[in-house]
């Protein structure tokens, strides 16, 4: 039976920083919020339903892009209209179905589709952006034995030149909300002497710089082994059932029947977030906005990640092979892949490719991105003084993963958040 939370004088611990957390979720928020507690002395347990990475970061387009990430409800997106998204072959799907939790999200996400939200939204984004890329150099300088790559090229591809006019607008706009983002649009001659993989179909673009680029598997994969070198558990195959507040700790229930106390709980189980935060005031929904994965070998890799905005899929050079990546749909996280989604990407990016095999497909895979309506994530206290969240970064948690878990170790060990995670408290 599920405990109630007690009542607490205001956000994060009462009393001194705690001496042993739980991080519920090994993905790399999870992940890199254990790390930067580990840096201040606290022992921590990480626990993991399947295995580290399993989640939405396993498959991810490995981006780490602080000029791209921005609140996924936008204008732009409600002019798909009723037609499209109920199409299994549109970049964004919903699947027609009772469901009283999806209705609610969509209602609310279409309500903060507007102009002046998106706005509010990247301000919001913007000192995290700043800070993303410093928090994966803290990380590999302390040991994180894996790296990042610099973007040397990074285009956004389109079939005709006004179609880039959408996201040169919104890169200018991102840029006015304080942003430092650096781009110019090229010609499709200019973009194929750049990328020779792409075809003469690419007729414009868009060159952004100052990005980078990392394999998320293997990023993980390093995170969870310095956690675990640094004296920390990272318990897999541990399905964590419920949360017991009690005087002076929480404890830990998992399925199995084991039970450890600690001082204080982060959950960040990404789609999952409100099985185990609503009753601690979470009231927020967190909606699986599912993405598809696959990679193929490549005749020619490009020097960088190329973005087709039109088709919503992202490619992405990793471990001598290309991963293509995209489209958004609305499901539950348990549903399984199909396969219809993935001859919609191939569908549609291989009129733009010269030399990729895309019927030559390793590892397809379905991930479920925590979306939040509001397009902010959710990272900070719960109404529970001892309970905290971090997740619901939609498309960009791999990217913001790190300096979300830095952020989220001070608020526990100081007992009150920074300023730069306001906007995305829990209990909004």
């Amino acid at each position: 039976m599920s405990s109630q939370p007690t009542g607490h004088d205001g956000p994060g611990l009462v009393g001194h920083a705690p001496d042993t957390v739980a991080v519920i979720g090994a993905g790399i928020v999870g992940l890199s919020t254990a790390w930067f507690l580990q840096e201040a002395g606290v022992q921590v347990t990480v626990y993991e339903r399947r295995h580290a990475g399993a989640g939405a970061s396993w498959g991810n387009a490995g981006w780490l892009t602080p000029g791209l990430a921005a609140p996924l409800p936008e204008p732009a997106v409600l002019r798909y209209g009723l037609r499209a998204v109920l199409s299994a072959r549109s970049p964004v799907y919903v699947p027609l179905r009772a469901d009283r939790h999806l209705l609610r999200f969509l209602t609310s996400f279409a309500a903060h589709s507007t102009a002046r939200r998106w706005r509010r939204g990247m301000a919001a984004y913007v000192p995290l952006n700043e800070r993303s890329l410093e928090a994966f150099d803290v990380l590999t300088a302390g040991g994180v034995a894996a790296t990042t790559t610099q973007a040397a090229n990074f285009l956004a591809c389109y079939a005709r030149e006004r179609d880039r006019r959408g996201l040169l607008a919104e890169l200018e706009q991102i840029r006015a909300a304080g942003q430092d983002v650096r781009f110019h649009p090229v010609p499709g001659l200019r973009a194929r002497v750049i990328e020779p993989v792409l075809t003469d179909r690419v007729e414009a673009a868009v060159q952004i710089y100052g990005q980078r680029y990392l394999d998320p598997p293997r990023f993980v994969d390093a995170l969870a082994t310095a956690v675990r070198t640094r004296g920390g558990q990272v318990v897999e195959g541990c399905d964590v059932l419920d949360l017991r507040t009690e005087p002076g700790g929480v404890s830990v229930v998992c399925r199995s029947g084991h039970q450890d106390r600690h001082d204080a709980v982060v959950v960040a189980t990404g789609a999952a977030l409100g099985e185990l935060t609503a009753r601690f005031g979470v009231r927020r929904p967190v909606q699986a906005g599912r993405g598809y994965s696959f990679s193929v070998p490549a005749e020619q890799l490009p020097g960088g990640p190329l973005y087709f905005p039109a088709q919503r899929v992202a490619c992405t050079p990793l471990d001598g092979r290309l991963r293509v990546a995209g489209m958004m749909e609305f499901r539950r996280p348990g549903d399984p892949l199909d396969p219809r989604r993935i001859a919609a990407i191939v569908d549609a990016v291989r009129p733009f490719l010269h030399g990729v095999h895309l019927d030559d497909r390793r590892d397809e895979w379905v991930g479920s991105r925590p979306c939040t309506p509001d397009g902010l994530p959710l990272a900070g206290a719960t109404a529970a003084p001892r309970v905290f969240v971090a997740g619901g970064h939609g498309m960009w948690g791999v990217a913001l993963g790190p300096v979300t878990g830095q952020l989220m170790a001070q608020t526990i060990l100081k007992g009150e958040a920074p300023p730069q995670l306001a906007p995305f408290d829990p209990l909004r």
